[in-house]
């Protein structure tokens, strides 16, 4: 058991787009990342995911309708559900889904990260 300093390993990231492990609990992934810009069009098939928002303001566009994500808040995007991640400046997250989550789901291309980095 261990206590996990936020900032102290946020702080140990510079990219964006790029989560980091920083606990793993019940075959799920606790996540740490920077976000800046546009992420792609993607849907979990299998995984529901939790996106918390530490610092900064997250979009999540659905295909019918935009949800801000404000500092202190966090949203659940069940499985099967087509989203895309846009951040206007650089956003601080924790994500919370099962270790088998692909970042871009079903949309692979430059920005999938099947191999995350423990930090």
């Amino acid at each position: 058991m261990s206590i996990v300093n936020i900032n102290e390993k946020l702080k140990k990231i510079s990219d964006h787009w790029n989560p980091r492990i920083v606990g793993e609990l019940n075959d799920q992934h606790v996540k740490l990342a920077k976000l800046k810009g546009e992420f792609v069009w993607h849907k979990h098939d299998n995984e529901d995911e939790l996106f918390l928002v530490i610092k900064g303001s997250l979009d999540i566009h659905y295909r019918d309708r935009i949800e801000t994500i404000s500092e202190g808040e966090f949203t659940i995007i069940p499985r099967g559900v087509e989203h895309k991640p846009f951040a206007n400046e650089e956003v601080s997250v924790l994500l919370f889904e099962p270790a088998t989550t692909i970042n871009t789901g079903d949309s692979e291309g430059d920005l999938t990260r099947d191999t995350l980095e423990w930090i």
